[in-house]
């Protein structure tokens, strides 16, 4: 009897934690896209661009810490096709990050289906092609992520909020963008700016006296802007998921593949106001766009003298406002242990990396290296490849850790680089080119410690930002320059380190860093998935 009591009661504890388990489920967000060529007007003209739903841009996923996205992308090109999530960590699952290094690309009139987590995440984020040169017809689009509930936020809750897409475009079509870059060729300058797929013409409506939350995003494929708003100031509030010092800017700085978010208060007089974004590092072909801050119920434009940006070329202007960019400490994010509660600059480090982009002439063509090696994706994706241990497609000897000596041409080869799981690594990217470089990292966030002219030495780590360096998953390097980063490699996959700027990643500037252990567990990364493409060498492998 007292057996069968307490059978009793134990089974009574596992229904409980069972229904608890259920109801504590977090939610699932359902999406199908269909991807299709269609006709777009950006710039007044008919050009092709590629649409999501019919859409250009794509819908903004409007998501809350821990969703589950399910997103079915049905492929109507005539082209294989792929879209990544930029800085959605794919905490255990690379394999849903949408590259080529971890997907074999969705074929023609068929679709796959991406399922992911946006664990323990919050801010701002956008998702676009990886494949060819799509992102330069569309595809792209935004990707907010607003904390839980039960998550204080560091700043009075605003009245409302706006997405911002702003990037370079061209009026050659990326089929002949792309047509370019095989032959050996630079794209040329971009011809314009858009805000949200239009050149001055998008409008955003407030209340006067409010307070609105501005996400802003650079999804343009190869300029920085500088952002700023008539007669209103930015108050500094996230950059990239981390909780930022709330000081307030009149202009701000964006590099390609970054975003920020923004407050900005109603508090002049009823009228529209310019919204402005300008061209960074471009010399004299300065590019400029508007949108406008309209004040419900106005009928007349600002008075008010439109703001200047910085000088196109200052570099110096950039160095200095961005070292000012650094992490809330006090503040949560997406969980409630502070942002400060993680010391980064205690940890030892247990490797350093120093990463040197490079243009090259290889075959007589343009590429760009790093270390001396112009990566080329492999038919089979590295993932697939390291998962089942197929050979022939990469090792872990091509890319060193540190630049080949001075003059050694450069080579072809797949670049990736092993570390085992939770190492702790510095990254420097030494830029020795006349032009700005932007480093974006997939599966983690770094902390960017330290920046500046010239070259790096080992002498430069007594100028590191140890405390409150803000922490991100795109860093830009100025011309000439060095950046450099901190980051724990906490989650388990194949994860892409490419250059932001399309011409440079296309044409070889990226790597794969594995991130590596022995232990084969599901609470450090998910099994293949069922619905998992094969490719390459991998085609013969049975489905699961």
């Amino acid at each position: 009897m007292k057996q069968r009591i307490l059978s009793s009661f134990f089974l009574g504890v596992l229904a409980c934690w069972g229904a608890l388990s259920v109801i504590a489920e977090d939610r699932y967000l359902y999406f199908t896209w269909e991807i299709t060529n269609g006709t777009i007007y950006p710039l007044g003209f008919p050009q092709p661009g590629i649409l999501i739903n019919g859409q250009f841009p794509g819908p903004t996923i409007e998501a809350i810490t821990n969703d589950n996205i399910v997103v079915n992308v049905i492929n109507k090109l005539d082209e294989k096709f792929l879209i990544t999530w930029s800085g959605i960590k794919q905490r255990r699952t690379s394999w849903q990050d949408g590259v080529l290094g971890t997907n074999c690309p969705i074929p023609p009139n068929s679709n796959w289906t991406y399922k992911f987590q946006v664990k323990d995440q919050v801010g701002t984020y956008t998702y676009f092609p990886s494949t060819k040169i799509h992102k330069a017809a569309g595809g792209f689009g935004g990707f907010n992520v607003a904390q839980r509930s039960v998550i204080s936020i560091p700043y009075p809750a605003p009245d409302g909020e706006f997405t911002l897409l702003i990037g370079d475009w061209y009026k050659l079509n990326h089929r002949e963008l792309r047509r370019q870059l095989d032959s050996g060729k630079n794209l040329p300058d971009p011809d314009s700016l858009l805000i949200n797929g239009q050149k001055n013409a998008a409008v955003f409506t407030g209340l006067p006296g409010k307070t609105y939350k501005l996400r802003v995003s650079n999804v343009g494929l190869s300029t920085s802007f500088n952002f700023r708003i008539q007669g209103h100031d930015l108050k500094l509030i996230e950059v990239e998921g981390a909780h930022t010092i709330m000081d307030s800017y009149n202009s701000l700085d964006v590099h390609v593949g970054q975003s920020l978010t923004v407050l900005v208060t109603l508090n002049g007089s009823i009228a529209d106001y310019a919204i402005i974004a300008s061209t960074r590092f471009t010399g004299p072909n300065l590019l400029t766009t508007t949108a406008t801050l309209r004040y419900a119920g106005s009928n007349t434009k600002s008075p008010i003298p439109l703001p200047e940006g910085p000088p196109t070329d200052d570099v110096q202007w950039s160095i200095k406002q961005a070292r000012t960019i650094r992490l809330n400490l006090t503040a949560n994010a997406a969980r409630p242990n502070p942002q400060g509660s993680f010391h980064y600059g205690t940890i030892p480090v247990v490797r350093t990396l120093i990463l040197a982009n490079s243009e090259a002439k290889i075959d007589g063509k343009l590429r760009y290296a790093v270390n001396g090696i112009s990566h080329v994706n492999p038919n089979t994706p590295l993932k697939l490849a390291d998962w089942y241990n197929i050979p022939g497609v990469f090792d872990l000897n091509t890319i060193k850790d540190v630049p080949p000596p001075e003059g050694t041409l450069a080579k072809l080869g797949a670049s990736v680089i092993g570390f085992t799981l939770h190492d702790f690594v510095e990254i420097v990217f030494q830029n020795n080119e006349n032009y700005i470089q932007s480093w974006h990292m997939d599966g983690s966030s770094f902390y960017v410690v330290g920046f500046d002219n010239g070259t790096w030495t080992p002498d430069a780590r007594k100028t590191y930002n140890l405390i409150d360096g803000i922490s991100r998953y795109t860093v830009q390097v100025y011309p000439k320059s060095w950046s450099a980063i901190m980051v724990s490699l906490d989650n388990k996959g194949m994860w892409n380190l490419r250059s932001a700027i399309w011409e440079r990643r296309y044409l070889g500037q990226e790597l794969y860093l594995r991130v590596w252990s022995n232990e084969q567990s599901v609470y450090t990364e998910t099994l293949v998935p069922p619905n998992v493409l094969y490719c390459g060498k991998a085609k013969h492998l049975p489905k699961s």
